[in-house]
């Protein structure tokens, strides 16, 4: 079983940003090589309860 989980931010292709959940580390990564945002499991849980609470939506 993997420690992490990858999901595309564009499914149509494999070469798109995308949310890697490392459950080992502990941490997120967002983006793609050369440009990757690392956010903490803190950080993260609270950018989700944000989503869920409706603090943050769709442009």
């Amino acid at each position: 079983m993997s420690d992490s989980k990858r999901v595309s931010l564009c499914p149509a292709c494999g070469a798109c940003p995308e949310v890697v959940l490392n459950q080992r580390s502990e941490e997120v990564l967002i983006g793609e090589e050369g440009n990757l945002t690392k956010l903490n499991k803190e950080a993260w849980n609270t950018l989700v309860k944000k989503i869920r609470a409706g603090e943050l939506a769709e442009m």
